[in-house]
Parts: structure tokens; sequence; C-alpha cells
């Protein structure tokens, strides 16, 4: 789903009386808004229906539904970003995807019942605990798990390896437009630059422009009930921009001047950003004019221009002097553009091992994979059982559960409701327009359609299930299978139910282990950069890295916490206090960022700052061993 637009506010009666809905009912109601993504539209538009009609048209429709099928996957990975970013994730979940598709299909082919019910289990628990990874890694974990659902329970005509090909072709054709078609307006800009090609870094030029945008927002808010969520707003802004301009590359360093450029007005904003965010700790008075110099870069990275001249805080505090020299420090790098160290830090392939095999890792891949070998074996059954009738294809249950079961797509209870909602209403359509369309060319037609409406459906699982929905029942019905919205309607229903007795079961170890993780790497990344900033070192370079890692994982934990604290009250017990704990870790980077900009200027802390240091670490300690075990945050 889209990162960039905002979560809309509750409405309705229960908003308009002043009722408190439970977190798990919120949750479900609660969609999001924003203009709409044209430049994704259109590529929806343009990639699973044209590669399903061509391959009709060549008499080779079984081809075409698997190419339309990883179209459609691709394109829900297809959120707004950088071109760059845009090939690790939906480059890295495809190639899961075949692998899912291959596997499957042999499996399929040459297993019994039980041996594939515990190959599919075994699946599950490895793309589960992968899935704890991060965003990619759960976009590939989750096309894993759906296309060896895919290839085992929808037999083609086929060779294994032919349908590959067609997935990796499928979903490279969305990738290749996304990589190719400008986006509408972006090709403007200082033409001092090649203006030809600066549309390629149009996502990674609107990220930057909106950091620049969110530092002005904070100064604003400096002083205000709006600070907290502005400096929020920053932190996101900056992981943003951060993945936008450190996406895969051929070359070790940027090979352009736009880029490069790039990567100076982003180093430049965090000292600005370090410097705004002091002053709405010390809650000082801003001038009104602080913010305009933000501003104006913004703008100048928008239009590829100049900075210009930018006006000057009143230098009477640290903060304020910090503010303007950054503000200085901003004007040269734009002038120079030489690119800059983006500050990010690499993880390793221990620490990977360590996030998938740990405490999270494990709890994800447990849950994930029975729940989908359950669905796989209850589907085996209603199969051989030939509870199905003339639809011989099994695949729909096990697929179903995989979008039920992740915990980093959405509470259960939620995304269960959503789904069980969006798949009846959109059975039901396309049983109407099944009664109607012309076959093939109508079904073709209403695959463009369904794709070209899934970046805006994208807003709300159950507008999303309802889209997918239409879009997969028209494939498979060109495919050669008989009209299935009944069945469908019912083994959704039967997903949604075996997901919820699974997902409520006790588990071995304890509870809530995601969220536990994600507190325990923020915990360690605050403490680093405290540490750094309390031995004075004077290297800037390594104390940005640190901060960026301590906000970036703090904003991870809260998403995490923010997703339990939606489910069930049974499951959402697990991590309560969490939210504490993070309030309190967020307070202590706050006061370390305060704390560096204090040193920068004077060399020693004040009071002040000591004694807020001191009660956050005592909180924390105290606040910490509520939610897992006690660690010495000395």
């Amino acid at each position: 789903m889209s990162r960039t637009v905002r979560p809309a506010r509750r409405v309705g009666l229960a908003r308009r009386v002043g009722l408190a809905l439970p977190p798990w009912i919120a949750h479900a109601l609660r969609a999001q808004r924003g203009p709409v993504p044209w430049s994704a539209v259109t590529r929806g538009a343009l990639a699973g229906g044209p590669l399903l009609l061509a391959t009709v048209l060549a008499d080779r429709a079984s081809l075409g539904v698997v190419a339309a099928i990883a179209a459609m996957l691709a394109g829900i990975n297809d959120r707004p970003g950088s071109r760059r970013t845009s090939v690790r994730r939906i480059g890295v979940p495809a190639l899961a995807g075949a692998v899912g598709l291959l596997v499957g299909t042999y499996a399929g082919q040459h297993l019994g019942a039980v041996p594939l019910t515990l190959v599919l289990t075994g699946f599950g628990l490895v793309a589960g605990g992968v899935s704890a990874a991060g965003t990619v890694a759960s976009g590939a974990g989750t096309q894993l798990l759906v296309t060896s659902a895919v290839g085992a329970g929808m037999p083609l005509p086929d060779p294994g390896w032919q349908s590959v090909l067609a997935f990796l072709a499928g979903a490279g054709w969305l990738l290749a437009l996304r990589l190719v078609l400008p986006t509408p307006g972006s090709l403007t800009g200082d033409f001092r630059l090649d203006f030809r090609l600066d549309f390629r870094f149009d996502g990674e030029r609107a990220a930057v422009a909106d950091v620049y945008d969110a530092v002005a927002a904070l100064l604003d808010a400096v002083g205000t009930e709006q600070a907290i969520a502005r400096r929020a707003a920053l932190t996101a802004a900056l992981d943003h921009a951060q993945d936008a301009l450190a996406g895969p590359r051929l070359r070790r360093y940027a090979a352009s001047a736009a880029e490069r450029r790039l990567r100076a007005q982003y180093a430049a904003a965090l000292p600005l950003g370090e410097a705004a965010t002091a002053l709405a700790w010390a809650e000082q008075t801003v001038p009104a004019r602080a913010s305009e110099g933000p501003r104006r870069l913004a703008a100048a990275v928008r239009g590829s221009t100049h900075a210009g001249r930018l006006p000057a805080p009143t230098r009477t505090e640290p903060a304020l002097r910090a503010l303007d020299d950054a503000l200085l420090q901003a004007a040269e790098a734009f002038d120079r553009g030489r690119g800059r160290d983006l500050h990010t830090r690499r993880r390793s392939l221990v620490s990977l091992a360590r996030t998938v095999l740990g405490q999270g890792g494990r709890e994800y891949g447990l849950r994930a994979g029975l729940c989908f070998g359950a669905s796989a074996a209850v589907a085996q059954v209603l199969h051989h059982g030939h509870w199905y009738g003339s639809h011989q294809h099994w695949y729909w249950l096990p697929a179903t559960a995989v979008f039920l079961v992740k915990p980093d797509l959405g509470p259960l209870v939620s995304r269960v409701l959503c789904r069980a909602a969006g798949t009846v209403l959109g059975a039901l359509v396309f049983a109407g327009f099944a009664a109607v369309l012309p076959r093939p060319e109508g079904l073709v037609a209403l695959v463009a359609v369904c794709g070209a409406l899934v970046p805006v459906a994208a807003r709300h699982f159950a507008a999303q299930t309802t889209v997918v929905t239409v879009l997969v029942l028209a494939l498979v019905m060109v495919g050669g299978e008989p009209q299935a919205s009944v069945s469908r309607i019912g083994e959704t229903l039967l997903a949604c139910a075996i997901v919820l007795v699974v997902g409520h079961l006790p588990m071995p170890g304890q509870r809530g282990g995601g969220v536990r993780a994600r507190i325990d790497v923020a915990d360690a990344a605050a403490h680093a950069y405290l540490a750094h900033v309390l031995s004075e070192s004077g290297d800037r370079a390594a104390r940005w890295t640190l901060r960026r890692e301590a906000y970036r994982t703090l904003a991870e934990a809260r998403a995490a916490i923010a997703l339990a604290a939606a489910e069930l009250p049974a499951l959402a017990r697990h991590s309560q206090g969490a939210d504490e704990v993070a309030a309190v870790l967020e307070r202590l980077v706050d006061t370390t960022t305060a704390c560096a900009v204090h040193l920068d200027d004077t060399g020693r802390l004040t009071p002040r700052h000591t004694d807020r240091l001191a009660g956050l670490r005592d909180e924390l300690a105290e606040r910490r061993g509520r939610v897992g075990r006690h660690r010495t945050l000395a």
C-alpha cells in the first residue's frame, strides 16, 4: 500500500456522537487518502491487460494468465518512491515468486497430498521468518507462498519452466514501465541539467524536497502540541529520502551530476533536522522567518534550481545558531552539488540472520507456517474429496491465508473482516460482468481496468481485495476455468476461519515477540547514539548515521506496536506497555540530539540536559521490564 498518503480520520456516526470504537474495529474502517497516483494507474492499465491480449491472440492464454498474475503482484508492490528502489521492491519479490511457482508446479505434479502439504508448510515457516527482515523481504515471502500455492493448485498445460519465464516476463514488463515512463510534470527544471533524462530522478527529488518541507513544518510547530507529530513526520520524510537515494546501483558512487546534487541536498538537510529537533526539545520561541529558508530549499529541489539567498534566523541560542550554520552549509551544498554520504548503516548477514532466527522471526514463521499449512491441508481434503465439483483448482484457500496471516500487513482481525467483505463484493461484481461480457475480449478488458484500479484500491484492504478478486476470477476464466464466484466466497470464508483459529492458538515461547524484537533494536540504536554523543566525538558523519538509525528503528517499532495494538484483546495484551517504552525512547533520542547541538556550541551540557537524560534512563529501565525481559541500560 502507498506510503505517501495520510491516514484518514475516523468518519461516520461514531465520530459524530463521540463513541470510541475498539481498535480492532477502527483499524478495519480506517482508509487512506491522497491524490490519485495517475502514473501507477497508467502502468497498471498497460501491464496485465496487454500481456493477456497478446497471449490470447497467440493462442497461449495460459501463459498470459501467469504473466498477468505476475504483473498484478508487481503492481501491488509498485509504491511511490524512486525508480531505483522500485528495482528492489518489485524485482526481489518477483524472483521469489518465480522460485515459488517453479517448486509449487513440480511439487504439485509429483508429490502426494501429505508430502505436498508438508512442503508448503515448510515454505510457510521459511517465508514467515524471512518476512521479519523488512518490507522487501516481506513482499518476497508473500509472493513465494502465493505462487507456490498457485503452481501446486492451478495445474497449467505448459511446462513449468515456461510458466516461470512467463511470470518473470509479466513482473519484468511492469518494472520496465516503472523505469521508462516519465512521471507527468517531471520534464521540467534547470536547463543546465540534461532535462531530457531529468525525469529519472523525480522520485528522489520529491523525497528530498519533502524533507525540507518537514523541517519547515517542525520549526513552525516549535512550542506547540503539534511538535511531536511534526518531528515524527520529519523522521518519515528522512527515511523515505534515504531509501529513495540508497537503491541498488551498478556503480558504488553516484554516476551523474543530477544524482550527486540530490545526494548533497539530502546530506545538507541532516544538520537542519538536527537543529530543528533541538529547538522543539527546548520549546523555545522561534522567529517566524526561521522556516522560510527550508521552504525555499524545498522549492529549489523540486525545481532543480539554485537555492538563492536564504533568510537567517536570530543567533541568540545554541540551537538557533546551529540552524543558521546548517542553512549556510545547505546553501553552499546546493551551489557546489557534490555527492555526499547517505549516512546509512548496511545490515550484515549476521544481523539479518539474527532477525530471521530471533524471537520475532520465529513467532512470525511459526504463525505463517501453521496457517499456510493448515489451509493447504484443508484444500487438499476438499480437492481429493471432489467437493470442488467442476473447479479443480484448489490454490485459492492457501493463497488467501497468506494475505491474512502476515502480521506486517496489518492486524489479523482487521484483514479478515476486510478480506471477507472484499471477496464477497468482488465475486458478486464479477458474476455480473461474466454474465454480460463477451469472451475473451470482454474479460481481457476487465483485466486491464482492474489493473488500473489496483493502485487506487490500495488505500483500503477491502477495496484492494475487491479489485484483485475480480481480476483473478477474470484471469482464470480466460484460462479455461468455469465461473467460480460462489466457490471463491466459500473458500475465502473458510480461510478466514482457519487463520482466526490458528492465529489465536497458544504458541511456544512468549507472544508479542515481533514487537519486543523491534523495541530491543530501537533500544540498542538509541543507546549507541547516546554513547557517541556523550563521548564528544568530532565525527559528525558517524553521529548522523547513528541518529538516523535511532529514529528509523523507533519508527519501525512504533509501526509494529500500532499494528499489535489493533489486534483482538487476546493478542493485543501481549504488547501492552510497548507504546510507553517507545515514547520514552523517542524522548531519549530527542534529548540526545539536543545534547549534541549544545555540545557543538558550548562544549558542555547544562544541568537540564543531564537531569533529563538521567530521568529518562531511569524511566526507561522501569517501563522496559514490564514489556519483555529486563536489560541493563546503564
